[in-house]
C-alpha cells in the first residue's frame, strides 16, 4: 500500500475504537457516578501522557522546540475558543436531560442538537490528533505515526465511554449511541488526517507544529473539561486514581511501542 492508504486505513481504525467505548451501553449496563468519573479521569490520563510522548517528544526531534511550543499555543487557546462557540459534551448533559424530557429549551430539533453537540466535541478531540498522523505519513514518519495511532486508539475508547453514557442518558437508543459514538470518531479523524496529509505537500516541515497543536489541544480538553467533570460528584479519589492509571499505561505501551 502507498503512504495515503495507509494512513486511510489506520486512522480509520482509530477512529472506530471510539465506538468500542459504547459497547457497555448496547448491554443496558448502568453507569454509576464512580464509574463515569473513572473513566473520565483515564482517558484524561491516557490524553496527558499521548500529548507529552506521542506528540510533544516527537515534534521536538523533528524540529525545533519553539515550532512545537508555538502549535501547543495555538492548540490550546483554539480549543478555548472552541468551546465557546460549540458547547462542550459533558458541559450540556443537564441540557440533554432537558430535552429527554420533552422541555423545549432553544427551540431546536432534539436529535438536530445532540447531532451538533457531539459531532462539535469530538471533532476537537480528533481532528488535530488524525492532522498529526496524517502530516507524520507524509513526511515520511511511519514509526512515529503507528506509534500516535496506537496511543489514540488507546485514548479514544475510554473518551468514546465518557461520551457515550451523557448521550445515552438523554434518551437516545442505544444502537444510535453506538452509531453516533464511532461515526463522531472515525469522520474527523479520517478528515483531520487526509488534511495533515494535503498539507505536507503545501508546506514540509509542519509535524513539529501540528504536533504541538494536537498536544495542546488535548491538554486543554483535559483541563477544562476532563477534570472538573471527573471530580463533581464526590469521586474525585476514584477519579484521580483512574488519571494515574492511564498515564502509566500509556507510557508503558509507548516505550514498548518505541
Amino acid at each position: 500500500m502507498t503512504p495515503f492508504q495507509s494512513m486511510l486505513v489506520v486512522s480509520t481504525l482509530v477512529g472506530l475504537a471510539t465506538g468500542l467505548g459504547a459497547i457497555p451501553i448496547l448491554f443496558g449496563a448502568r453507569v454509576s457516578h464512580r464509574t463515569y468519573d473513572a473513566a473520565l479521569g483515564l482517558a484524561g490520563g491516557i490524553m496527558v501522557a499521548a500529548s507529552v510522548f506521542g506528540l510533544i517528544i516527537p515534534g521536538t526531534e523533528q524540529g525545533a522546540l519553539w515550532e512545537v511550543m508555538l502549535g501547543v499555543t495555538v492548540g490550546g487557546f483554539g480549543l478555548l475558543a472552541g468551546n465557546r462557540i460549540i458547547p462542550h459534551v459533558h458541559g450540556e448533559y443537564r441540557r440533554w436531560r432537558g430535552h429527554a424530557e420533552g422541555i423545549d429549551l432553544d427551540g431546536l430539533d432534539d436529535r438536530v442538537r445532540r447531532a451538533v453537540l457531539v459531532g462539535g466535541a469530538i471533532t476537537i478531540h480528533n481532528a488535530p490528533e488524525g492532522l498529526a498522523m496524517g502530516i507524520a505519513y507524509a513526511s515520511g514518519l511511519e514509526e512515529v505515526a503507528l506509534v500516535l495511532a496506537v496511543v489514540i486508539a488507546l485514548q479514544n475508547v475510554p473518551d468514546g465511554f465518557a461520551f457515550a453514557v451523557p448521550v445515552n442518558q438523554s434518551g437516545v437508543s442505544s444502537g444510535k449511541v453506538l452509531l453516533y459514538t464511532t461515526l463522531s470518531g472515525t469522520v474527523p479523524q479520517v478528515m483531520g488526517s487526509v488534511f495533515g496529509f494535503a498539507l505536507v505537500g503545501l508546506a514540509a516541515g509542519i509535524f513539529p507544529v501540528a504536533a504541538g497543536f494536537a498536544a495542546g489541544a488535548m491538554l486543554a480538553v483535559v483541563l477544562r473539561e476532563m477534570v472538573p467533570s471527573s471530580h463533581g460528584h464526590g469521586y474525585a479519589d476514584a477519579a484521580t486514581a483512574a488519571f494515574i492509571v492511564g498515564f502509566v499505561l500509556l507510557v508503558v505501551v509507548d516505550a514498548a511501542v518505541g
